[in-house]
């Protein structure tokens, strides 16, 4: 076997055994941010941009969608254009969610989030056009950040924040979001940029995809295992 096809085998691997572990930890507030905001009662601007980025920039479901939304993407203006369609989605659910209080169950929420990584996966390899589908793809960017703005709904609620201010904090944790959102995105765009330069490229983007995929589909396993285990 070629050490770079041994190099993904290992990689996939790895995420096998340590997503079970990660993904347990996906459906935990951090114990000290949630005792840090019982205490704030009123809009509280910086520590919620901070909760929002360190929430995106730590978020590995989120993160791998967006490497596979953007793996094939060489022009900016098809990154922001994506990436917008993924802001629009996620920015509606999680606003709304909090202010109306539409709770959903966490582990299907992160499982559906999990199937997101999948089919950016399947769509990268040209999974569903060999069998006839025409997936228009910012549509499903966007229905896919719906999905995972409720997630962050989700874990916008579990830290039980405070009625008095919640609208600007709410609006803080969001912008805080992008801001970690943009901060991911700069690495991984460069990264590819200076990767597409190179052969090993087109020989292993195939291979990388697969590997998505199988994160994905670990993702997805261990929140259904966990939502019958509940």
């Amino acid at each position: 076997m070629p050490p770079t096809n041994r190099l993904f085998l290992l990689l996939a691997v790895a995420a096998m055994m340590l997503l079970p572990e990660a993904a347990a930890w996906a459906h935990d507030v951090a114990e000290g941010d949630k005792a840090f905001v019982r205490t704030i009662d009123g809009p509280a601007i910086f520590p919620f941009l901070y909760l929002g980025a360190k929430h995106m920039v730590t978020g590995y479901d989120h993160i791998a969608f967006l490497v596979g939304v953007v793996f094939f993407l060489r022009r900016l203006k098809d990154v922001i254009l994506y990436v917008s369609m993924f802001t629009i989605g996620h920015s509606t659910t999680l606003m709304g969610g909090v202010l109306l209080g539409v709770g959903a169950n966490a582990y299907i929420i992160d499982a559906i989030i999990g199937l997101s990584v999948v089919y950016k996966g399947v769509e990268n390899i040209g999974g569903f056009k060999k069998i006839g589908l025409n997936i228009d793809t910012r549509l499903a960017v966007l229905v896919f950040g719906l999905f995972h703005g409720l997630g962050l709904a989700t874990k916008m609620m579990d830290l039980e924040v405070s009625p008095n201010g919640l609208l600007t904090n709410l609006i803080a944790f969001n912008v805080g979001v992008e801001i970690g959102q943009v901060i991911v995105l700069t690495f991984v765009v460069l990264l590819f940029n200076a990767w597409r330069q190179r052969a090993s490229f087109d020989r292993y983007a195939r291979a990388a995809n697969i590997l998505l995929i199988l994160v994905g589909v670990a993702l997805t396993a261990v929140q259904i295992q966990g939502y019958l285990s509940s």
